[in-house]
C-alpha cells in the first residue's frame, strides 16, 4: 500500500522540479540570448496563446475554423488605433497603451460575439468556409481601410507602456545587461501566456470542458442531455476570438508594424497545423504545435548556409519560408496517419506504457 502511493508522490514531486527549473530558465534567458532568439521565442509564444484558443474552437468543441487570421489582425489594428496619437496622420484615439491592448481583445472577442450565430447554426465543413471568407473580408478590409490600417504599408504599433515602464529599444540596464524591447516583452509575453494556459485548463477540466467535449463527440446527443449547445459554441467561439486578439496584439507589439499580407489565409492553415501537430483538444498540445509550427521557419531562416537544398530565394534552393511549410505539412500527414493524438497524446501514451509495476 505503501508503495502504492509512494510512486505518485515521486512523480509530483518530479514534475514539480521540471516546472520548477523549466521556469526559472525561461526567466533567465533574456540575460544570455540574442535579439534573434528573443523575438524567436516572442513568436513562439504569441503563436501559442493563438493556437490554444482555436484548439478550444476546434480540438475541444469540435468547430472547424479558418479565420483564426482574421480575429489576430482584429486585435493587433485594434490596438494600433487606440493606442496610436494620429502623428502619423492615421486614425488613433491616444489611449493609454495598457488599455488598448485590453480594448483591443475585447474588440476581437465582439467581432467573435457577431459571428457566434452563424457558428451556432454551422458545423464542419460549412463552417470551415463561412470562416475562411472572414479572411478575405479582412484582408479587403485592411488593404482598402487606408486611415485606419495604412493599407499595403501597414503602419506602426505604439510601444506598451506600464507602470511607467515603456516596452521599446530604450535601453533599460538590468543586472549590467542592456534590456530592449524584445527583453522587456519576454516577461509579458510569458505571463499572458501563463495566464491563458492556466485559464483555458481551467475551462477544459471543469463543467464547461466536459459540455464543450460532450458537443464535439455527439452534438444532438449533447443537446437531449441538456447542454445547450448553440450557447455553449458561440462562447466558445467569443473564447477563441479572444484569445486571437491578445496573439494579435502581442505580434504587433514584436513586430513593431503591421501588414495586412502577414494575416491571410497562410496564416490560419499554419494555426491548424498548429493543433494538429501538437494534440488536439489539449492545452500543452497548442504550445508545442505552435513552438514547432512557429520556429522552424525562423530556424531554417538562420541556418540556411548550413542545410542542404535550403537557400535564400533567388539562388537556386528552396526558401526558407517554402521549406518549413513542407515540413510542417509532411508533420500533419505522419501525425494524421501514426499518432492521432498529436506530440503530446504520444508522449502521455508512452509515459503510461513504461510505468514499472502497475496494472493496466
Amino acid at each position: 500500500m505503501s508503495e502504492v502511493l509512494v510512486k505518485p508522490l515521486r512523480t509530483v514531486r518530479t514534475r514539480t522540479w521540471l516546472w520548477g527549473a523549466g521556469a526559472v530558465v525561461l526567466l533567465a534567458l533574456p540575460f544570455y540570448l540574442d535579439r534573434f532568439w528573443l523575438q524567436a521565442g516572442l513568436f513562439a509564444m504569441a503563436a501559442a496563446i493563438g493556437a490554444i484558443g482555436i484548439n478550444l474552437l476546434t480540438g475541444a468543441t469540435g468547430q472547424l475554423s479558418m479565420g483564426h487570421a482574421f480575429f489576430l489582425a482584429v486585435g493587433a489594428y485594434a490596438y494600433c488605433v487606440f493606442a496610436a496619437d494620429g502623428g502619423d496622420g492615421l486614425t488613433g484615439l491616444g489611449l493609454p497603451t495598457w488599455l488598448a491592448a485590453v480594448l483591443a481583445v475585447l474588440v476581437a472577442g465582439a467581432a467573435g460575439g457577431l459571428f457566434s450565430p452563424i457558428s451556432g447554426r454551422l458545423s464542419g465543413a460549412y463552417l470551415g468556409i463561412a470562416t475562411l471568407a472572414l479572411v478575405f473580408i479582412g484582408q479587403h478590409v485592411m488593404f482598402n481601410a487606408h486611415d485606419l490600417t495604412g493599407g499595403a504599408n501597414g503602419r506602426d504599433v505604439p510601444p506598451l507602456s506600464l507602470f511607467g515602464l515603456t516596452f521599446d529599444d530604450r535601453e533599460l540596464l538590468v543586472a549590467a545587461v542592456p534590456f530592449g524591447s524584445a527583453e522587456k516583452l519576454w516577461y509579458a509575453g510569458l505571463i499572458l501566456l501563463a495566464a491563458g494556459a492556466l485559464f483555458a485548463r481551467g475551462v477544459l477540466r471543469g463543467r464547461p470542458g466536459r459540455a464543450m467535449n460532450a458537443i464535439r463527440d455527439h452534438r444532438i446527443a449533447a443537446g437531449v442531455l441538456g447542454v445547450p449547445v448553440a450557447r455553449h459554441r458561440a462562447a466558445v467561439f467569443v473564447l477563441s476570438s479572444m484569445y486571437a486578439g491578445l496573439a494579435g496584439v502581442l505580434l504587433a507589439l514584436v513586430f513593431q508594424r503591421t501588414v495586412p499580407d502577414y494575416f491571410g489565409i497562410t496564416l490560419s492553415l499554419e494555426y491548424l497545423a498548429m493543433i494538429v501537430i501538437g494534440g488536439l483538444g489539449s492545452v500543452s498540445g497548442a504550445v508545442a504545435g505552435a513552438v514547432f509550427v512557429s520556429l522552424l521557419p525562423q530556424l531554417l531562416t538562420r541556418y540556411s548556409d548550413a542545410l542542404p537544398l535550403v537557400s535564400a530565394p533567388g539562388t537556386g534552393g528552396i526558401a526558407p519560408g517554402e521549406a518549413s511549410r513542407y515540413l510542417y505539412g509532411a508533420a500533419v500527414v505522419l501525425v494524421v496517419l501514426f499518432l492521432p493524438g498529436g506530440l503530446v497524446g504520444t508522449a502521455a501514451r508512452r509515459r503510461v506504457t513504461t510505468q514499472p509495476g502497475e496494472e493496466r
